[in-house]
């Protein structure tokens, strides 16, 4: 049965990370190399796409900056195009070196959809959770019902499974709370 827990686990904490990732992605008035990440450059060089960090290195030398260095000069004008084209409402210039991108500060009104994005993600999370919670409880029950568990060990799953899902969503609020009051912060 421990391994089952384990595997619940395991479920649960893809939910968490893939959250995660998408706060990440989630634009605050901070410059973070993470809000390129996600960037696909067509480079008509090279007559392929790539991700924007397979072409350069992206730094953020100042909260309101980035600065994306290209290894391949030759592709400068492929990058640029990639980040217009991705609408994360940036603006990038170049002097034929490196493109800056500076992240403008976030109005009352984007802070307040950003805030809504970031609670639509956090409640596909939690609908993620409960998914698996309701897939193991499931499990546990037609177990119990088959007679491969004892009745009692089914309800101690029960409540474990039960318990997991109230740590994650639990863990589910902080992350979105502190998202939240990034996205708050003038």
């Amino acid at each position: 049965m421990e391994e089952y827990l384990e595997a619940m686990a395991d479920d649960m904490k893809a939910a968490l990370e893939s959250l995660e990732k998408d706060l990440s992605k989630i634009r605050t008035g901070r410059a973070t190399p993470k809000l390129v990440d996600g960037v696909q450059v067509v480079v008509q060089s090279y007559g392929a796409t790539m991700p924007l960090n397979q072409l350069a290195t992206v730094n953020a030398p100042d909260a309101r900056l980035l600065v994306i260095t290209p290894w391949d000069k030759s592709t400068i004008q492929d990058i640029e195009r990639a980040i217009v084209q991705a609408g994360l409402g940036l603006n990038p210039s170049n002097d034929g070196q490196l493109i800056r991108l500076p992240v403008p500060p976030l109005t009352a009104e984007r802070r307040a959809d950003l805030v809504k994005q970031v609670r639509k993600s956090g409640e596909d999370a939690k609908v993620r959770v409960r998914h698996v919670r309701r897939e193991y409880n499931d499990m546990f029950k037609q177990g119990e019902k088959d007679g491969y568990i004892p009745e009692d060990q089914c309800r101690k799953m029960l409540d474990k499974v039960q318990t997991a899902t109230d740590d994650n969503v639990k863990r589910i609020d902080a992350m979105l709370e502190a998202k939240e009051a990034e996205v708050a912060e003038v």
